[in-house]
């Protein structure tokens, strides 16, 4: 039988704060200055939001005090609990302290998780009335291939807390498995449009340029798991080959997933990492009071459809709790040979370990800016792979507009991209060997070799490019899920671009081959 789930897991979010400023763009594209510093608002570095973002959203907040958490980010020695499992919280006499912390704890757990909720995994034939004996009326069920098992959604009718139905289904036949149904918010960071140049300086960052002279990211399949994004956008003819809308809504577009899926396909004014890939478009997030958000439940939805589908990469800008479910659809995608990119987190340097970056199945991003700064609000760690371009990023947005935002999110589409032009030219690649080009070919930003804020450093994609055509990748440094201000012991440095024979630039002379798109320009 599956463990039951923990309950002392942090907030679960996605890398998008929604204050995406837009724009329609006419002839020729605005004027943007890249050098213009980003403008954080300080009080978001340290804490990420909630249901929902923005200047004014409410703070991440813990079941449990950062003090009371071990290295993974979980709870230890501090109960996520409520009350007495009635739900009520009442205790009397010398338990009454207690009752303010327990009742805290439940109130962080509503914030993180969606009130009233279980997701259980369930034996086929768990009848609704059985359900209905255990105060649970079935929302949903269906069977996930790609975890082999039938999972349901269930809301609690008979006033019980998570934790105590939780309990008391441990020991009924037809539950496998309960946990909470988890939040996730979409978090990005956004800034107001500027006069300058409007290039995208993240292309030339990256040396996507030289990079596309050598591959494309052609038939090399995407799934996108985010919120909507706007199919029709010129940016993306052509390249959307599936739509899944796992919420069963009837939303129009969003402008994080409009703007992730440009920083990878855009080949229109904008040109993304991966110009020529193939994208899934799965929405797995939708509207809520304070922004887009979906829970664990419909995440693996998006990610069953995206490894029954094709896909060879899976973008994944959000993050969240050390969610057992997640964990596990996480776990049989990698033994399917998928490479996963995930968001680092946009909770700052405080936040312990964000999921499903933190997975060391996941390739980890941070966020850099036009001077190879680290984004404020970027999570550190021992987990982070690799860095890429993240603040001010030009990108598409829902209704032929175009917008300025900034955070780990779009850092990560970039580097979904990445890894399709290394498949492309090197189908061959295994996921650990993508990982490993990348951050052997990365070029060095902050203290001499991996670190806990660039990880291996910044992506260079010609450089990675070149070096996926030649032998595979050895192994690297194994990233851990430790929080930035842990020293792994014995960790092992990732070399570095200055240790390799990589090909030099290329000139500025030198023309596209027939038939491949103009580069942006630089």
């Amino acid at each position: 039988m599956v463990p039951f789930a923990p309950f002392g897991n942090p907030a679960a979010h996605a890398q998008i704060i929604v204050r995406s400023v837009t724009v329609n763009v006419p002839s020729r594209i605005p004027s943007i200055n890249p050098t213009v510093a980003p403008r954080i608002n300080p009080n978001l570095a340290g804490g990420a939001a909630l249901a929902g973002v923005g200047a004014n959203s409410a703070r991440l907040r813990p079941a449990c005090s950062y003090a009371y958490r071990d290295s993974g980010g979980d709870c230890s020695g501090a109960a996520v609990s409520s009350g007495d499992g009635s739900g009520n919280g009442r205790k009397s006499g010398k338990n009454a302290s207690n009752d303010t912390g327990r009742n805290l704890a439940q109130a962080a757990l509503t914030l993180r998780a969606i009130p009233n909720e279980i997701v259980a995994e369930i034996d086929d034939g768990l009848s609704d009335a059985q359900a209905r004996r255990h105060g649970l009326t079935r929302l949903d069920s269906q069977s996930f291939p790609l975890v082999g098992g039938t999972i349901g959604l269930f809301r609690i009718t008979n006033g019980k807390s998570v934790e105590a139905v939780s309990r008391e289904l441990g020991a009924v036949t037809g539950f496998r498995s309960v946990q909470p149904n988890f939040r996730y918010v979409l978090q990005d960071q956004s800034t107001e449009l500027t006069e300058g140049d409007p290039a995208q300086y993240a292309n030339a960052k990256l040396r996507l340029p030289q990079a596309h002279r050598l591959a494309h990211g052609t038939n090399v399949t995407i799934a996108v798991i985010d919120s909507g994004i706007d199919v029709r956008h010129p940016e993306f003819a052509g390249a959307i080959v599936a739509s899944f809308d796992a919420l069963g809504s009837k939303e129009g577009p969003h402008v994080h997933g409009t703007g992730v899926a440009g920083a990878i396909v855009a080949h229109a004014r904008l040109m993304g990492s991966a110009p020529a890939a193939r994208i899934l478009a799965i929405r797995a997030f939708g509207a809520a009071p304070k922004g887009a958000e979906s829970t664990s439940y419909v995440i693996l939805k998006g990610l069953d459809y995206a490894a029954a589908h094709g896909a060879q990469i899976i973008n994944m800008s959000f993050a969240g709790p050390k969610d057992a479910l997640i964990e596990r659809g996480i776990a049989a995608v990698a033994t399917k040979g998928i490479v996963m990119v995930a968001a680092a987190g946009n909770a700052g340097p405080k936040s312990p370990p964000l999921y499903p970056a933190a997975n060391t199945n996941v390739i980890a991003v941070s966020a850099t800016d036009a001077q190879d700064k680290l984004f404020a609000a970027s999570n550190r760690g021992g987990f982070i792979a690799i860095s890429a371009p993240g603040v001010e990023i030009f990108l598409p947005a829902p209704d032929e507009k175009y917008q300025m935002t900034s955070g780990t999110s779009f850092s990560a589409a970039y580097i979904s991209g990445l890894a399709a032009l290394l498949l492309e030219r090197n189908p061959a690649l295994k996921p650990d060997e993508v990982r490993a080009v990348l951050m052997k070919t990365a070029r060095d930003l902050g203290p001499p070799g991996r670190d806990d804020q660039f990880g291996a450093g910044e992506a260079d994609a010609y450089a990675a490019v070149s070096a996926a055509s030649t032998t595979p990748a050895g192994p690297v440094a194994e990233v851990s899920d430790k929080p930035a201000t842990e020293t792994a012991p014995d960790r092992q440095e990732v070399s570095t671009t200055r240790a390799l024979a990589l090909p030099a630039a290329a000139s500025a002379s030198e023309k596209p081959a027939a038939g491949e798109p103009k580069p942006a320009a630089q």
